[in-house]
């Protein structure tokens, strides 16, 4: 038999799994830049009515940077804890959080913070402020907000999601 033979075969015969199941999905909802960066202009958005500077991260489903905003004034180290809270909620499929509210500074607990996040590769935190993006029961992204306290962050967060799933006409979560 020659090798074209063989290869037109293989073409034509389509493998399938042992219980019957497909190799592929396709029918999965990914977030693209343009729906990245709505959440993003949302999100200062709102920020800046709630009298907000943030950073805001927004990561595909996989944990990766789309779309990121430091606005002015924000604090810079909290743009690296916006990026481990949104790869946290996206690849946890939750949203992040709580932190013991202490109401002052805890040099033990913040010590404790980075070390759970270095030991975990950045991709955890229980830091509040991660929201996945949940679409159509999937969740193709999530919304990292670093800059206010953890329920400010969060209310940032929602905002932007609220604000792509209006855009697409979904409104669910």
């Amino acid at each position: 038999m020659s090798i074209t033979c063989i290869v037109l075969t293989l073409l034509t015969v389509a493998p399938a799994a042992p219980d019957g199941k497909p190799f592929v999905t396709r029918d999965r909802v990914l977030l693209n830049l343009a729906g990245a960066e709505a959440v993003v202009a949302a999100a200062k958005a709102k920020a800046a009515a709630m009298g907000l500077r943030v950073n805001v991260a927004v990561v595909d489903d996989g944990g990766h940077l789309l779309a990121f905003a430091r606005m002015d004034g924000a604090r810079p180290a909290s743009g690296q804890t916006a990026l481990t809270k949104a790869v946290a909620a996206a690849t946890f499929r939750q949203a992040t959080g709580p932190a013991p509210a202490t109401g002052e500074p805890d040099v033990v607990l913040s010590l404790g913070l980075a070390t759970a996040a270095i030991a975990g590769g950045g991709k955890g935190t229980p830091l509040k402020g991660g929201v996945p993006i949940v679409i159509d029961g999937q969740v193709v992204g999530a919304v990292g907000v670093g800059g206010g306290t953890g329920e400010q962050d969060v209310e940032v967060a929602k905002a932007g999601i609220q604000a792509l799933l209006d855009g697409i006409g979904s409104g669910k979560r």
